[in-house]
């Protein structure tokens, strides 16, 4: 069994503990808005490595002195639309002592996916919005399976750090805000939520691949209203 990877980068510092070994999984059932790897939508398409399981542990080991703080991260694109190769990846870096983070939109339940959880030492779950209306807006999909998915998350026990990207004249209502606070309150397994900018870096992809970008015209988050959000969720959960 091979992965079809997207990228990997050898030092990241922004998913998850430490410093990290993060890999870019190809494919996507999601169409974010605010998507900034719209290159790694389609799961078929041209990528820059296939590896087996065991391939890419070995990969990992090059950087091992590295990362001895840290560990993996496997994100995406949605990491669990192959999820067979991704709990096996886990399954190997657990036993040989390493730790795991699973970025993921917790928009598939499948049993292959649930699965990936018994190696999965971290989630980093994206909660897009509250807001069902807005949910398919932002992404095509309905809310609900996030949410569900965090419910498994807190059966599991699972340390969970919440990610939410807050997009000018969206995802930055006020209220809304206060009730993701509100929501995850209660969910022990949540350690933090990290409050993600808006920002327009990804939108030259969307003109190599021809493709329109759909928030043309808005500008990254400011200083002021991301102070805000950070506010708001904070008196709910930690801030990361």
């Amino acid at each position: 069994m091979k992965g079809r990877i997207h990228s990997l980068e050898s030092f990241g510092t922004v998913d998850g503990p430490g410093i990290r070994f993060v890999t870019f999984m190809q494919g996507c059932p999601l169409r974010c808005l605010y998507c900034h790897n719209p290159d790694t939508w389609d799961v078929h398409a041209d990528c820059k490595y296939e590896m087996t399981p065991e391939e890419l542990l070995a990969e990992v080991n090059r950087y091992r002195s590295f990362i001895v703080t840290g560990g993996v991260t496997v994100t995406g694109g949605e990491p669990l639309l192959q999820a067979d190769f991704v709990r096996d990846f886990f399954k190997l870096c657990v036993a040989d002592g390493i730790h795991t983070a699973l970025d993921t939109s917790g928009i598939l339940l499948t049993e292959q996916a649930l699965e990936v959880l018994e190696y999965t030492q971290l989630a980093l779950l994206d909660i897009k919005t509250m807001n069902p209306k807005l949910h398919v807006r932002l992404t095509g999909s309905k809310g609900e399976h996030p949410l569900r998915f965090l419910e498994e998350l807190e059966t599991r026990g699972l340390p969970t750090w919440i990610r939410h990207v807050v997009v000018p004249g969206m995802t930055d209502n006020e209220s809304d805000l206060d009730r993701l606070g509100q929501y995850v309150a209660r969910f022990k397994v949540v350690e933090k939520i990290e409050v993600l900018p808006y920002h327009t870096m990804g939108e030259f992809k969307y003109l190599q691949l021809g493709i329109p970008y759909p928030l043309k015209g808005i500008g990254a988050l400011s200083a002021e209203r991301l102070q805000v959000a950070r506010d708001i969720l904070s008196q709910y959960k930690p801030i990361g």
